[in-house]
């Protein structure tokens, strides 16, 4: 399993293109900023802060509504995520000894 590092990711939302520099830290901050209360906040944070800076205004401009936020940071955070198969073992029935 190869580690992820920064990484460029272009989104296109509608028309336009938005390209944001991820790094590990970047996603650590944002899954930490995140409460039962507070996820508009964090991701809103996470794609203006990563955003490049001459895309920021129009990027903020799409963001005031709050579920185009959530679709774009899903989105990001999904093609971030490393490809990786997890499999759940089932615990056995039996006893050990």
């Amino acid at each position: 399993m190869s580690q992820i590092q920064s990484r460029d990711i272009t989104l296109e939302v509608g028309s336009k293109e938005f390209t944001f520099t991820l790094t590990p830290q970047d996603v650590t901050k944002y899954f930490n900023a995140m409460t039962a209360t507070n996820k508009v906040a964090p991701s809103f944070n996470l794609l203006s802060g990563t955003v490049l800076p001459a895309q920021k205004g129009e990027l903020r401009e799409i963001m005031v509504n709050p579920v185009m936020t959530m679709q774009i940071v899903g989105a990001l955070l999904e093609e971030y995520a490393p490809d990786v198969e997890i499999i759940v073992k089932k615990p056995s029935n039996t006893p050990s000894a």
